[in-house]
């Protein structure tokens, strides 16, 4: 695994908060009792924030028929829907949960072409909640298949979650498995697939990026 491109000065800003408070632990409080497990706590915390942002190496499952999970998670969510922003007709929706345990980045859940990438602001409340779809500050992107199908995922910011990386471009040639961006902390990807996609997970279903099958198309 290496460290995600985008969070160098993320991590490097815990390090140096992490060495300072473990610093002034050391220097300033005489009771070993506590200044030794808070500094413990601290260089815990660092291995953490540095194992959270790394990038996985792993081996792709998906195609432009496979449909591969976005994200590491918990599937929270699938049903059918209307889609009526951009797709403009009934949907297979597939959320994926991510924790702060989960390794945040993100990649292309099927192999086409970017048709459509837009960022909208929004609001933070929990991921997990129906209502942040719409309302959190998302990510969206729609990738056109070499067949013709459309698949669009959302990476939604959570409670937590303040930066949102998306690589996707208009245009842009993508293959399923190589990282499409990432989420800082707790937040959720959904998946939007044509109707009739053949699931292959159901709600409660732990996944791994890139590795897991969601759905066939």
């Amino acid at each position: 695994m290496i460290l995600d491109k985008n969070t160098y000065g993320t991590v490097i800003l815990i390090y140096v908060i992490c060495a300072l408070g473990i610093f002034l632990l050391l220097r300033y409080v005489p009771q070993l009792w506590l200044s030794i497990p808070l500094s413990v706590f601290l260089l815990l915390v660092a291995g953490w924030q540095t194992y959270f942002h790394m990038v996985p190496d792993r081996v792709p499952a998906g195609d432009g028929h496979r449909v591969s999970a976005v994200s590491d998670g918990v599937v929270v969510r699938i049903e059918k829907v209307m889609e009526d922003k951009y797709l403009h007709k009934e949907a297979l929706l597939i959320s994926v949960y991510m924790d702060f345990w989960d390794l945040h980045a993100n990649f292309w859940p099927v192999s086409g072409t970017v048709s459509m990438a837009e960022y909208i602001p929004g609001k933070h409340m929990l991921a997990f909640k129906p209502k942040a779809s719409e309302e959190n500050e998302h990510s969206c992107t729609i990738i056109r298949t070499d067949d013709g199908k459309d698949v669009m995922f959302k990476q939604l910011a959570g409670g937590f979650a303040r930066r949102i990386v998306c690589y996707a471009k208009p245009g842009l040639q993508v293959s399923a498995g190589e990282q499409c961006g990432i989420i800082k902390f707790g937040s959720r990807i959904d998946c939007y697939l044509p109707s009739d996609a053949e699931v292959h997970v159901k709600v409660g279903d732990k996944v791994k990026a890139v590795e897991s099958i969601l759905a066939l198309i």
